[in-house]
């Protein structure tokens, strides 16, 4: 049984407290918010101990887990403070995406993490749905071949305008990991961006990227959609054959080249997936899977230092921006 904090009230911290109840594995203990009245209703509703300092949180209460939703200026960057006190006090700890919006801080937090030997994730869910599981299968056991070009794109309407990249820092942090998940490192990328009409903030973004095992890519990201329509889309191609991924998880087919015959799955409205927020409970369980099993912190998946990588990525393309488009080469995460 993993005794759990909660360390950030929004809508996402609130997600991951009713998912970690949902767990038989989990005892939700804790939870922890600046506004003490938000620590105190989702407290009540969990029949956890409320906490609105962190700190006193960890000195008080026996805690296996910390996953940390705290809000910040770019929807939710500000990590970096709660996740070093939780890694200093050796707790297993999950951090929400983009792990650290300074990429200063999100190195120094996944030094401190292998220094300690604690295991940091973060919440990369996109990739934690079955047909995603299904192209990683199918990358390993050389279905595809070797791979040769992968195509993304998330798309979102969000009108928020608290910066320049809050487009890129805020969303793309789940497409990067996505093409990382299926392609492995990235070694350099190329932007493009533009403003829809009434926009301040980078809004709509094309980037190109180059893997450090020769696939090229492209990523096409955007606040400017309309969410009542298919959101993601992912391809994946080798030499051998491709594979396509509709809106996250809704439907996956491979087209081999040798064959008329394609393998295709769907997300059946009986038992697939059956909302978007169970994207998080497939996380979550797995994290606290991973733990239970003694999976040690380097071999953790969507750890802190895959979440880094990605972020690297998402830093290289606003300086390819500011710098005209020029080709960046990315820093390899060790």
């Amino acid at each position: 049984m993993q005794k759990v904090a909660v360390v950030g009230l929004g809508n996402i911290g609130k997600t991951h407290c009713k998912f970690y109840n949902e767990n038989p594995n989990v005892e939700l203990v804790a939870v922890c918010d600046l506004m003490e009245e938000n620590a105190n209703a989702v407290a009540h509703l969990y029949s956890a101990k409320p906490y609105d300092d962190i700190a006193t949180m960890l000195a008080e209460e026996e805690i296996d887990v910390v996953s940390i939703a705290t809000a910040g200026e770019e929807n939710g960057g500000d990590h970096y403070e709660p996740a070093v006190l939780a890694i200093e006090a050796g707790k297993n700890t999950l951090v929400e995406k983009p792990i650290s919006n300074d990429i200063v801080k999100a190195r120094k937090m996944v030094q401190l993490a292998k220094e300690k030997n604690v295991r940091l994730v973060s919440n990369l869910n996109h990739r934690f749905v079955p047909p995603a599981y299904k192209g990683k299968e199918l990358i390993e056991k050389g279905e595809l071949g070797t791979l040769l070009f992968l195509n993304m794109k998330l798309t979102i309407q969000n009108p928020a305008e608290t910066s320049p990249w809050f487009h890129l820092r805020a969303l793309h942090p789940h497409s990067v990991d996505v093409m990382r998940y299926f392609a492995g490192d990235v070694k350099r990328v190329q932007a493009f961006m533009t403003k829809a009409p009434g926009r301040e903030i980078w809004s709509t973004a094309s980037i190109n990227l180059e893997f450090a095992s020769g696939a090229v890519g492209h990523l096409t990201g955007s606040y400017d959609m309309a969410v009542r329509h298919p959101i993601e889309y992912c391809e994946v191609a080798g030499n051998k054959g491709r594979f396509v991924i509709d809106n996250v998880y809704e439907h996956f087919t491979f087209y081999p080249h040798d064959s008329d015959e394609l393998l295709t799955m769907r997300n059946s409205i009986m038992t697939g997936v059956g909302s978007f927020q169970e994207t998080f409970k497939n996380r979550l369980d797995h994290f606290i899977q991973q733990i239970e099993d003694g999976v040690p912190p380097a071999d953790m998946e969507a750890s802190g230092a895959h979440a880094l990588a990605g972020q690297e990525v998402i830093e290289a393309a606003i300086r390819s921006q500011l710098e005209n488009g020029a080709v960046i080469d990315i820093p390899t995460v060790e």
